[in-house]
């Protein structure tokens, strides 16, 4: 067992972008790699390598998400029972009762069930757009305007919260993804921040659940608040949870993607262009997005025995930090992994996880982002940057605050 000096968690280590060459080096050495740092409390295995990240997640019988959701540099010392947590949702369920819960909701997110969506989504997206001057150049932030108004809007119609609470939504996303971050600390530390956020959505849809319990509608909060498993009704704090884990993950890498997808896309003009004269590239150029962008850093399992994982004895109880950017720059699995591609085929990126985690949303981020896109790239004459971009001091999900770029819309 060696430790290793470089720096892959802490807000710090993100604050710039990703440390694509400190994961390249890890996944150029024999094995996992340990860390016990002052960035890494209680300290992990890092899993770089896309077919141990693979191996890892299609084994929950051995690999459990509890304890441990992810690594919180910022959030030091070991986290509580899971009896004494404020959350117990999807992300931090094991079998049996990962799938009894996702299947509460899992149809609405079927191919199938999406597709109905597409018209709704097809419109929000178009009318984001099209509140954009035409035919001369506009500065804006792409993030606020355009980035995540546009999960915002798609999310709340399907939880049927009204267009007067969709900044509740924004503010909650911002403190529980960004609680390491100063611009959106609300308490004394990103404890505090992170309790706030949830308390205050946990009360909001206590009243919204109520509401739907008398009178259910179609929504999927009336579909959380009447769900049942074997019968019974799902307990408080796992229906709130639910609720809040809907509106975290529904927003903010939905959003990451779209604005790190707009950056990909000004900084490879080439692939723009190639975008634009082939539309037909849509669907690659979304995959691509995901993978280039990986909006989630990292997750966490934790060994029920000891094993072996590429050769390197793990012992029960130690954390595996799987990071899902690395994976998706595998140089074993991907050709030229570091370049923007939007035609690239296969890509067999772990962008939205793998195994029984794999992202429940995954089909309406793919409708929200190739709406989007198409509907920009079939206007856009001209994009660039017009300041710096403003990353998340984060080191779980990659999200940029903002991203001022001068944009020129045709008619």
């Amino acid at each position: 067992m060696s430790s290793t000096p470089i720096a892959i968690v802490g807000a710090d280590a993100y604050v710039n972008g990703y440390p694509h060459a400190a994961w390249a080096e890890l996944r150029r050495r024999p094995g996992l790699h340990w860390h016990d740092t002052e960035y890494a409390e209680p300290p992990f295995w890092a899993v770089t390598r896309r077919a141990d990240l693979v191996a890892v997640s299609k084994r929950p019988d051995v690999f459990r998400n509890e304890p441990r959701l992810a690594v919180f540099p910022d959030v030091p010392g070991a986290p509580p029972p899971v009896e004494d947590r404020v959350l117990r949702h999807l992300l931090n369920m094991d079998p049996p009762d990962h799938a009894r819960y996702r299947n509460v909701t899992s149809h609405r997110f079927t191919p199938r069930a999406v597709k109905s969506l597409e018209p709704a989504v097809d419109r929000i997206t178009r009318d984001l757009i099209d509140g954009l001057p035409a035919g001369e150049d506009v500065e804006i932030d792409f993030v606020s305007r355009i980035a995540a108004r546009m999960p915002l809007e798609v999310l709340a119609d399907l939880l049927g919260v009204p267009r007067s609470d969709w900044e509740l939504m924004f503010r909650w996303t911002n403190q529980a993804i960004g609680a390491t971050d100063p611009e959106y600390q609300q308490g004394a530390s990103a404890v505090d921040t992170m309790h706030q956020a949830q308390l205050a959505a946990f009360q909001y849809f206590h009243a919204m659940v109520e509401e739907r319990q008398r009178r259910p509608t179609g929504d999927l909060t009336s579909l959380v608040a009447n769900g049942r498993i074997e019968g019974q009704a799902l307990p408080p704090r796992e229906l709130l949870s639910y609720l809040f884990l809907l509106v975290i993950a529904g927003n903010e890498t939905t959003r990451n993607a779209t604005s790190g997808g707009m950056l990909a896309l000004i900084e490879n003009p080439d692939q723009l262009a190639k975008l634009r004269r082939d539309p037909s590239l849509i669907d690659s150029a979304v995959e691509e997005i995901v993978r280039f962008t990986s909006p989630v850093i990292q997750f966490c399992r934790t060994p029920v025995r000891d094993v072996e994982v590429a050769g390197t004895p793990v012992r029960a109880g130690q954390s595996l930090c799987l990071f899902y950017p690395s994976a998706n720059r595998d140089e074993a699995v991907f050709d030229t992994p570091d370049a923007f591609r939007v035609d690239r085929r296969p890509n067999p990126h772990v962008g939205f996880g793998i195994g029984e985690h794999f992202c429940l949303g995954a089909n309406i981020a793919r409708l929200e982002l190739r709406l989007a896109f198409r509907h920009l790239v079939r206007r856009l004459e001209a994009a660039e940057l017009c300041g710096p971009v403003e990353r998340l001091r984060s080191s779980f999900v990659g999200g940029i605050k903002r991203m001022p770029v001068r944009l020129r819309l045709s008619a």
